[in-house]
């Protein structure tokens, strides 16, 4: 079977193409492996069907490992579906002046568990505007210490 440059474009595009329809955004690299082909076989035409599969699966594995090493983001910015552990050490700006037996409220300079702004009690008295690192989570709220 003979494959032309052109007949990888088709497959690249198709491939691309059916992203649309595939909600996992991976179907696109080995499409884009199929274009790559095709542009390799627009100047180079005498590659062997075995040539050409082994570029175009070296291709689109190089790119999906390149999405997973490089492009996609280790973290998730808003940290929901961490657990309550994981937020511990976190530092946040004092909102509102807290004390015992009182709630403020810190912000995080990014989203914790969900949200960019909790209600947290301390064992001290602490001035809007301080630094504190949360020691634990209790429900909804935090308890913080000054960092």
């Amino acid at each position: 079977m003979i494959l032309e440059w052109w007949h990888w474009m088709v497959l690249g595009i198709v491939l691309i193409l059916a992203e649309l329809m595939v909600p996992s955004f991976f179907v696109i690299w080995f499409g884009l492996g199929g274009l790559l082909v095709a542009l390799i076989m627009a100047v180079f035409s005498d590659l062997s069907l075995t040539t050409q599969l082994a570029l175009w699966t070296g291709a689109s594995l190089a790119m999906v490992a390149l999405w997973f090493k490089v492009f996609r983001p280790d973290r998730h910015k808003t940290r929901i579906g961490t657990s309550a552990g994981d937020v511990i050490g976190e530092i946040g700006l004092l909102v509102n002046a807290v004390g015992p037996f009182q709630r403020g409220k810190v912000r995080f300079q990014r989203p914790i568990l969900g949200a960019e702004e909790w209600v947290c009690m301390a064992q001290t008295e602490l001035s809007p505007g301080q630094r504190v690192k949360v020691v634990a989570v209790e429900g909804s709220f935090v308890t913080v210490e000054a960092a």
